[in-house]
């Protein structure tokens, strides 16, 4: 498998299941999955066909007012069917970065609409990223993502990642009454790539609702199978019952974009059973030709088992990706949880020549966070593409 580092931008011209292939063919292991996404590997021409198939039919229409296309109404009844919390309705939008922007607007239009006006405060974590909109943005933990436009949106406060204790301080500080959510990664993905530590979950999912703090899930990259467990979302793993979840990337494997909110019935009754209009959408937020590509791509996981394949991945990775914590060039390898692990440079500053080595090798991935090889393949990768992958892992921080 001959593979070349280009000088110039880095030209994919196609995919097949667990590869990508170059403008000169040249075959490559993709370890990310497109970026966190493809779920189901590259290729799978029943999705295109699904799409193309919708697309001649009815391409899209206007979800706003009362209008609604059949396979929207369709692929949300069926997300509903397998939401964390029962009776969650779905809202649907254009990717992950729309999916957090709406969940901040329906976080403060909520307690507006019950009587609590003052509860606007947004909170998020260090190293977390939430998508690059003006309220992700100001949410994640990634300072250099905000350098440059000053504050984006008042109202927002960062606690430590991994200390529970810290959102305990925050309210102690400021008050439970003005906080009006917490937005958590399961797993940090684009920060880093840190697994929670253990029980932090679950602490504080209670501490927000001993608080009656909003409790946000960000899945856009642990949602419709990423976490394992033979589970759709980390929230069903780990029992969170949350407020909203938002979604994206797997929800179509990235053939199509597209973004969901899950919303829980507390959060959805003053909207439906108060008759509140809340003036907020998106154009392509139901858009038919995506939906159709959801409804695929959902058939797929399902009928291929790949949730399974999934739980499957989070042992093997760990098994295969384990051993480079032995390199000198290697401080750490973060992994067992979940189709995700990270290989993190003892020195950050390589992270550009060991992207290229292992582009090199055969292997395209990224840097995330500072300096942590990202490992996150399609479910349809086999246990022996996982073997190779991690060969070639080594042989290229060998080299470095």
């Amino acid at each position: 498998m001959g593979a070349v580092v280009h000088t110039g931008p880095f030209v994919l011209t196609r995919g097949e299941g667990a590869y990508v292939f170059d403008a000169e063919d040249n075959r490559y292991l993709d370890a990310t999955a497109g970026l966190w996404f493809t779920n189901i590997g590259h290729g799978r021409t029943e999705v295109a066909d699904a799409v193309a198939k919708q697309l001649s039919k009815l391409a899209h229409f206007s979800g706003f007012g009362d209008h609604a296309a059949d396979v929207s109404i369709e692929l949300a009844e069926r997300l509903s069917a397998i939401a964390p919390v029962p009776g969650s309705k779905i809202f649907f939008t254009s990717g992950g970065s729309d999916a957090v922007e709406t969940a901040t607007k329906l976080a403060r239009r909520y307690w507006h609409e019950v009587g609590q006006p003052e509860k606007t405060i947004m909170v998020g974590r260090s190293k977390a990223y939430h998508g690059m909109h003006v309220a992700g943005t100001s949410l994640a933990g990634i300072p250099a993502n905000g350098e440059g436009y000053g504050e984006l949106m008042p109202g927002v406060e960062t606690i430590n990642w991994d200390d529970a204790k810290s959102l305990l301080g925050l309210i102690e500080r400021v008050g439970a009454e003005r906080i009006a959510a917490f937005f958590c990664e399961p797993i940090i993905g684009a920060g880093g790539i840190y697994l929670p530590p253990e029980g932090y979950l679950d602490e504080v999912r209670g501490i927000c609702r001993d608080h009656d703090i909003l409790f946000v899930a960000d899945e856009v990259v642990t949602g419709f199978g990423r976490i394992g467990g033979q589970e759709w979302f980390a929230s069903s793993r780990f029992g969170l019952e949350p407020d909203m979840i938002v979604t994206a990337k797997g929800l179509t494997s990235g053939y199509v974009p597209m973004g969901a909110v899950f919303i829980a019935p507390r959060l959805a009754e003053p909207f439906f059973g108060g008759g509140v209009w809340w003036r907020h959408g998106y154009t392509y937020g139901s858009h038919a030709g995506a939906a159709a590509a959801a409804i695929a791509n959902l058939d797929i996981l399902e009928r291929e088992n790949l949730l399974e394949r999934a739980s499957a991945l989070e042992g093997e990775l760990a098994a295969a990706f384990s051993p480079l914590a032995e390199l000198d060039t290697v401080s750490e390898v973060r992994t067992g949880l979940g189709a995700v692990t990270a290989v993190q440079l003892a020195d950050a500053a390589q992270a550009p020549a060991a992207v290229a080595g292992l582009r090199r090798a055969g292997v395209v991935t990224r840097a995330a966070g500072q300096g942590a090889l990202q490992i996150s393949p399609s479910f349809v990768m086999t246990p022996e593409q996982v073997e190779d992958m991690a060969r070639r892992f080594g042989g290229a921080l060998e080299q470095l």
